[in-house]
């Protein structure tokens, strides 16, 4: 027989204090484990002062023995900032306070309240802007609620923010992107290949532009350069003084320096191109378009960075997608049209990934660089 779920504190609904501070609001199932492993993918020293979970007092009867209470814990993120819970909360009492129907447990947030000048103009894909009106977090308290946000995303949770009580409710697939960080380097044949096996459709993206010649304007850039340098006019008679006021006055020292110039030029161009970097480009049509990019990274999540092979950094493979109207990616509610194409392109893009993570292995990591395991995509 399996021991009943633990039976958690109720959140202090009528505590004056508890509406000033930022709460965390999660569905049923999400276990304080899983809280802890994305603190310390955002925050790597976060760990639980005191764990969650532990039995207060435990009940006989007819049906056996059961967990009648269990301690809320306190998982410190940084050195001013903690979560205190899970509290449990009815349904009532998660309206009362705005949050989801859906809500169970509650963690309470203790951080400062850093704020600064009120939000500059633009997207508000986070809905932080429409929370903070009138004063934008910054530092310490900024850095907390961007987690919480990240984190009520993942886990399809909420936050109600502070003194306002706003609640924000970020959507589940307002990001869809997904990298992969691995130490295997792909050849562009190799990496359209694997594109190709998702999306046959799939190209490269590392054609140049054809050169054309000098630009009209070549010419007048050079004299003024020239002129920088102190050289009155162009002409060998101009060079030759600018390269006097810099010490070079004998004739031999001056064909010396040319002849080292033209062999430094040419055991350049003798060499072959190293590629750092390159990508692959998937045309959706009216949903868009879905970018491969690969090359070197050196700031990696922080669950990465202990790992043998990223310690000199690692190769990226980010698969991004881009709709046709690229400003809707910063809205909190983005229109019927944009959701639908996300809809549709989000399967290409988990595809692309977990085809990616096949090919070169490492890890796979959403946009808020929190792991993904390869099988739930």
């Amino acid at each position: 027989m399996t021991s009943a779920q633990p039976v958690f504190p109720p959140l202090p609904v009528h505590d004056p204090e508890l509406r000033t501070r930022h709460l965390l609001a999660l569905p049923f199932g999400i276990g304080a484990d899983e809280l802890e492993v994305l603190a310390v993918s955002r925050f790597p020293a976060a760990a639980w002062e005191t764990l969650p979970g532990v039995p207060q007092q435990r009940l006989g009867g007819g049906r056996g023995a059961r967990n009648a209470g269990a301690s809320i814990g306190v998982l410190r993120v940084s050195r001013t900032s903690t979560l205190t819970g899970p509290y449990s909360v009815t349904t009532g009492s998660a309206v009362s306070l705005g949050l989801p129907a859906a809500t169970t447990t509650v963690y309470d947030v203790r951080c400062p309240h850093d704020r600064g000048g009120p939000p500059y103009p633009g997207g508000d894909r986070d809905g932080l802007k429409r929370a903070f009106a009138d004063a934008m977090p910054v530092r310490e308290e900024e850095r907390v609620l961007l987690w919480l946000v990240a984190v009520a995303r993942r886990l399809g949770g909420a936050i109600r923010t502070g003194e306002r009580g706003v609640v924000l409710r970020p959507d589940l697939d307002a990001t869809i992107d997904l990298t992969v960080f691995t130490d295997k380097w792909l050849e562009p044949d190799e990496l359209l290949a694997v594109v190709q096996h998702v999306v046959p459709r799939a190209r490269l993206a590392i054609e140049g532009v054809p050169w054309r010649g000098p630009a009209s304007d070549a010419g007048r850039q050079a004299i003024a350069g020239l002129a920088e340098l102190g050289v009155p006019e162009p002409g060998g008679a101009g060079l030759r003084k600018a390269l006097e006021r810099h010490g070079v006055k004998d004739e031999r020292r001056r064909r010396h320096l040319a002849a080292e110039a033209d062999a430094f030029d040419g055991q350049v161009l003798s060499e072959p191109v190293v590629q750092e970097g390159y990508g692959a480009l998937v045309d959706l049509g009216v949903d868009g378009m879905i970018a491969v990019e690969v090359g070197g990274e050196q700031t990696l999540p922080p669950l990465l960075r202990g790992l043998p092979w990223a310690v000199g950094g690692a190769l990226a493979y980010r698969v991004r997608w881009e709709p046709t109207e690229v400003e809707e990616l910063e809205l909190e509610r983005p229109s019927f049209a944009h959701r639908v194409a996300r809809g549709r392109a989000m399967p290409h893009v988990q595809a692309i990934a977990r085809e990616l993570h096949s090919a070169v292995g490492g890890e796979i990591a959403d946009a808020s660089e929190f792991l993904v395991n390869p099988g739930d995509l």
